[in-house]
This record gives C-alpha cells, structure tokens and sequence, in this order.
C-alpha cells in the first residue's frame, strides 16, 4: 500500500516558554515491537527510534484510528469461580504520609504475568514494567476504629539476589505440561553435577530462575522422555530434546524492599514476577494449575453440577505489595470440571437416557459431539496400557457398519471383527457409534465402551442455569467457613517446608494478616416527601421499609 508523504509544514510548531519547560517532564513512548481419509482403529499401532522536534507535523488521516477490533480476552484463571466481595476489608496503615501509598490489593486483582524481563539490568536495575503510583492526600479519621483479618499472610523478603536464565528447548513444544516434564528431568539428571546443586523454578516456556549462578553461563544439555502413557508391558516410545540455557539477567531485591518502605514509588514487577513463579512451582506439581489458581478432587470431595459435569474446590494465589510488606493472598475457588467416567456413562448423563437400548437420533450426535469435542479420552481394552488420544469427532454410522483397509491390497475389516482379533475384546453395543481420534487426513477409531475419560479437565464451554446454580451453592460460604479453608490450605501446603522458597529464601506466615479499620456510621435514608416518615437512620444495617 503506497504511502502518502506529508510535506513538512515550517509554520506549524510549538512554542514553550522557559518556565515552563523546567516543570514539564516529557512522556516518553516505547515503541512498539512487532510480534513477529479413514484409517485403523487408535487401539492399533501401524529499533531505530525518531526523535522529538521542536515542531508538529501536519495530522494524517490514520492518526487516532482503532485498530483491531475486539476486546483484550480475560485471563483464563478469572472464568473460575470466586466471590465477587470479601469477608473482610483491608484498610491499611501508612507507611510514609511523603510516599506513595499502595493499597493492599484484594484477591480479585492480578499481577501481570508477561515473561519478557528483557527490561531488567545487571545491578541495581529501574524496573521496565514498573507501576508508578500517585501519592495518597492522606487518610480516613470518621468511623469506628477496629481489626478484622485479611486473607493476606505476610512474606519475608530473600536475602539474595535472583537469576534468570533463557531456556529453548530443540523440537520445539507448545504444551507447558510437557515443558516442564523435560525441565523436571534435566534437574534431577543434572542437579548434583553441571547445575551446582540449584534448584531452579521454571515458568514453564523460555524463563528459568535460581537464587544464585549456575557454574556456567551458556550450556546444551540432553534429555530424553519416556511415554509412560504406553503402560508396564511392552516396549515405551522415547524422545530425545535438547535444552540450552542461557544467562540473561540478574535481578535483585533491593529495589523491592525500598518500594515496600516507602522510599520508591515504582513498583518492580519483574522481582514480583520471580517471587510468584518460585511460590507456584510446588503447587503446579501436586495439582491442577488453571490462570493463577490451582484445582484438586483431593481439596474438597467434587459435586455433581449435572451432565457430566462436577465442580472441583480449589484456591487463588498471587504475592502482592502492601503498606504492611510483602503478602501472599490466598483465597478459596471452584470451577467446572469433566468428570472422568467411562464414555457411555458421559454421553448417558449428557443425554439423560438410555443408550444401550435405543438408537442415537441426529440431534443426539450432533450435541454428544460437540460436548466431547477436544476432550482427551484413554483406552480400558488393552490391560495396563492406557495410550490417551483427544476426540475430533463422532462416525455417523454405528460400529457395527465401519470397515477400514487393513493392507496395501484394500483388504477390508470390520472395526467389530478387529477389536475381537487383535486384542479379544468383543464390542458389546455395536450400534453406538464411534469416536474419531487424530487429525481429519488420519481419522482412528475408537468404540465408546472402550474410553473412559481423563481426570482433570477443566470444562470451557457456557454452563447452563442449572449447573451454574449448583456451581455458586458450592463457592457460597460464611466467612467463619471461608477462613477456616483459607487456613487448612496454608497449613496443607506448607510453605515454609517448601523446597522451592527454601532455595529462594522465602518464607510464608501462617497467620492471617490482622489490619487496622473503620467502621463508618450509616448514612441517613430519606423517604419521598409523601410518605409517614422523610427520613430514616439504619441500625446495624436494617431500617423498616413500611414507610405508613
């Protein structure tokens, strides 16, 4: 697209008088960087910157224009379910009447978690993603004074300064989970010799973190993983990777605590950043990690919500700044999960019938497809072999109708008769039909009664009213309550016993913070001018509504 070129217009500038220019203080702009067939059953195994001017030049047609359309998509941790309000209210004491005052944040808020701390420098570095607060005009008087408890359970600050390294791992994979199995196995190979007894946390994509050096700055390790999805008997399918790791920065605490003291107004993000990966790296082993929460069966027993569904209880986790010091905020959560039943039982529970008896109708397919779209099922017919393959979609003919060539020669079989010959398992209700596995050039199949479904998936879809109802009966809890399980799962998760904030020099209260606050008096109700009474003052928040 050609580009019009605007001539300089030597009339327009802009003029600032000396007074003036010593006061302002010019808003730099970072520049922005550019992001640059059928086939067998699945049982089978076949920057250059411009500078300021002393002058504007002329406006151009595209300047102010959208661009893109849509909003910025949410983080995938606020779909699960937490109460909108608190038990209780944080107000917080001053730290320097001079200094910027942050507020303790409430567990509904989120640090960003952008991996890119190219910003950060050798020493004491100016944080790239720092956040500049305005300073507060001071403070409440009116109310009631007293102290509540806060889910925040204050944090000490490590002693030592925190190192990152870049990781890339050679071929390339996009699954955190699988990340951090191959960064799992380079620690325990590698930690007693080449990585000089660290234990490092992991982001689980380019970043890794130590408190202390590596005794290298650059080095290429080897690691190799085993399927153990292929079971006990049997040979397993290996795979080798290559993981370099790179030096990259090494940031420290000190700016951190001058901002908790109130002698910074910049909040350093990246030192925040480090802090939050070290404190989730346990957690993310033991359960079911989902944005900045994370889920277990083990937590609290799982509910029914219907069709297939079942909430799992879980907590929030995030390290925050506050006036009072570094905090660790913890909060309860649940969120809808897929139960893992075998896949007749699913699709019966989805339908609200009996499929052993009567044929599937087309409405049938089309929604038992889509709800099993994308979901990861694994096989029950081959013993301790349990291979998982994610569902694409649904035969419009039942079992009993699909063949497939089993050689060159377009010898075809029956999926009834494969699964009998190949591994004696005899399908049963050969009128369902079956599940596609695999991509659409290689479409496998699998018969129903020979999947069960995988624990611990997180259902993504829209809820209907009665599942969502079922789902806040569960989140809906008294403070007394809600307390109680905030405390059982600090206890549970025993952070001071935590290998990873030990290696780091974190340690964890096991108290809830207590925090000075108002309460304010009621405000006065005023009645319409036609009512008994104009006016009204709430006692312990009721006031009668029968205005005679």
């Amino acid at each position: 697209m050609p580009i019009r070129q605007m001539k300089d217009n030597s009339e327009q500038h802009l003029v600032i008088k000396n007074h003036l220019q010593n006061t302002m203080n010019p808003i730099q702009r970072t520049p922005k960087t550019a992001q640059n067939g059928k086939g067998p059953p699945a049982g089978h195994e076949p920057h250059n910157t411009k500078q300021s001017h002393n002058h504007t030049s002329p406006p151009t047609k595209n300047k102010g224009r959208r661009r893109g359309r849509g909003g910025r998509k949410s983080d995938q941790g606020d779909v699960c379910m937490r109460p909108s309000s608190r038990h209780c209210t944080v107000a917080q004491k001053p730290v320097n009447p001079g200094s910027a005052d942050i507020l303790a944040a409430t567990s509904n808020g989120s640090i960003q978690n952008d991996h890119n701390l190219s910003g950060m420098e050798m020493g004491f570095p100016t944080s790239s993603k720092s956040l500049n607060f305005a300073s507060r005009p001071g403070f409440g008087q009116v109310g009631t004074k007293c102290i509540v408890k806060a889910n925040h359970f204050f944090a000490e600050l490590p002693d030592k300064d925190l190192n990152q390294y870049d990781v890339t791992i050679t071929p390339e994979v996009t699954s955190r989970t699988m990340n951090r199995a191959i960064m799992a196995e380079l620690v325990k190979l590698y930690k007693g010799s080449v990585l000089g007894m660290r234990l490092p946390a992991y982001d689980g994509r380019k970043s890794l973190y130590t408190a202390g050096e590596f005794p290298f700055s650059w080095k290429e390790f080897s690691v190799k993983l085993v399927d153990e999805d292929d079971g006990i008997n049997g040979p397993k399918r290996e795979r080798e990777y290559k993981v370099v790791v790179k030096f990259v920065a090494r940031a420290n605490m000190h700016h951190l605590g001058q901002f908790l003291a109130g002698k910074r107004a910049d909040a350093p993000q990246e030192a925040l950043q480090i802090l939050d990966i070290v404190l989730r790296e346990l957690s993310t082993k033991r359960y079911c990690p989902i944005g900045r929460s994370f889920f277990s069966p083990d937590i609290r027993a799982p509910q029914r919500l219907g069709d297939g569904l079942e909430s799992w209880c879980g907590f929030y986790q995030s390290i925050r700044p506050t006036q009072m010091g570094l905090s660790l905020n913890i909060d309860m959560a649940s969120a809808a999960f897929i139960e893992p039943l075998p896949v007749i039982e699913f699709v019966a529970q989805l339908l609200g019938k009996d499929l052993l008896s009567r044929p599937l109708s087309d409405s049938d397919r089309v929604k038992i497809k889509k709800a099993l779209r994308g979901v990861k099922v694994e096989v029950t017919h081959r013993g301790n072999v349990r291979r998982k393959y994610r569902v694409s979609g649904l035969t419009s003919q039942p079992t009993r109708e699909l063949v497939f060539p089993v050689d060159d020669n377009s010898t075809m079989k029956s999926i009834v008769e494969y699964f009998q010959e190949m591994y004696g398992f005899t399908i049963q209700h050969t009128h369902l039909p079956c599940l596609q596995v695999g991509n659409q050039r290689k479409a496998n199949y699998l018969p129903m009664e020979a999947c069960k479904i995988v624990e611990g998936q997180r259902y993504t879809k829209r809820l209907n009213e009665r599942q969502i109802t079922a789902l806040l009966k569960v989140t809906c809890q008294r403070p007394r309550d809600r307390e109680h399980d905030i405390l059982q799962t600090v206890q549970h998760n025993a952070y001071n016993q935590d290998p990873y904030a030990k290696e780091f020099g974190v340690k964890i209260s096991e108290k809830l913070a207590s925090v000075e606050a108002r309460i304010l008096p009621a405000p006065w109700l005023k009645y319409h001018e036609t009512g008994k009474e104009k006016d009204c003052l709430p006692q312990v928040g009721q006031w009668n509504m029968m205005n005679k």
